[in-house]
């Protein structure tokens, strides 16, 4: 009886700890995704979940490694990105078939790729009001008629990736006289607008592009696919903390791009606190 108790004891401290272990919650390493991550954990804390959270952990693939190894549980994903650059298959411009390559893929992961937050984030290519007014560049086509003269500035993954700075330039048959200079993604637009580069690759939803003045160039050649906003889960959730994935869910559609922008801002252009900034959003 004695060594039954004993086993009795040791199954349900087992037990309890398994269901006390924090649900943790990742992210990229520019503001967007940092405010993402926060929104997920505060949705997850007020749900009752034990949180932890690791955010501003490094690019795209720091963040995919950690989910699938288990060393985080959660965070948001771009559509493109992983179909892209994660799943390395070609890019296409037909949101749904995107969605719905990347969602089968991650399945077979053994990944959750759900729900989508509602707002496509796309890259930008960005350059001063000054240089598109007196250049003539409205669009990224107008960029051959300065490729002599611009000198373009990136985050390191923009010049890594397929779908990035060697993809566009094949596309539009760019070619710079000086090759990018590469930089944390949080520097590129103090050196826009600072005039240390000319060009810079920045995501739609970003706040500082209208605190800055600055001009997007459109995509006249649609290379871009669409960059929708994900929640990235592991299918566990649920068993630490009771319906994790209903509460993650809850958060569909709840972002528009003007909303994601003027969050971007709050943080970016009025120097406020991510968790102050997140927790206004969820009381509206």
């Amino acid at each position: 009886m004695k060594r039954l108790i004993t086993s009795f004891c040791f199954l349900l401290f087992a037990f309890c700890s398994s269901r006390e272990k924090p649900l943790v919650i990742g992210s990229k390493n520019f503001t967007e995704s940092v405010i993402l991550g926060e929104l997920l954990a505060q949705k997850l804390e007020a749900n009752g979940c034990n949180v932890e959270r690791r955010l501003n952990m490094g690019g795209t693939f720091v963040c995919d490694t950690a989910i699938r190894s288990g060393a985080i549980d959660a965070y948001v994903e771009y559509s493109g990105t992983a179909l892209t650059a994660i799943l390395k298959l070609p890019a296409i411009n037909d949101r749904a078939k995107v969605n719905e390559l990347v969602r089968a893929a991650y399945e077979k992961r053994g990944l959750r790729w759900s729900p989508p937050l509602g707002f496509n984030n796309t890259f930008a290519m960005i350059v001063r009001r000054a240089g598109a007014q007196s250049q003539g560049l409205r669009k990224i086509s107008d960029l051959v008629n300065v490729a002599k003269i611009y000198e373009p500035g990136f985050g390191y993954e923009f010049t890594e990736r397929p779908d990035g700075w060697t993809g566009l330039q094949h596309a539009y048959g760019l070619q710079f006289a000086k090759p990018p200079r590469t930089m944390d993604l949080g520097l590129t637009y103090r050196a826009l607008v600072s005039g240390q580069v000319d060009l810079i690759a920045g995501n739609s939803t970003d706040g500082l592009i209208e605190s800055f003045g600055l001009i997007v160039l459109d995509d006249d050649k649609h290379f871009f696919p669409p960059y929708d906003a994900v929640v990235v889960q592991r299918n566990d959730l649920d068993a630490r903390c009771h319906d994790a994935s209903k509460t993650l869910e809850s958060l569909r559609n709840s972002i528009d791009d003007a909303t994601m922008r003027h969050l971007n801002f709050e943080v970016d252009g009025n120097k406020r606190a991510v968790a102050e900034v997140v927790k206004q959003f969820l009381r509206r």
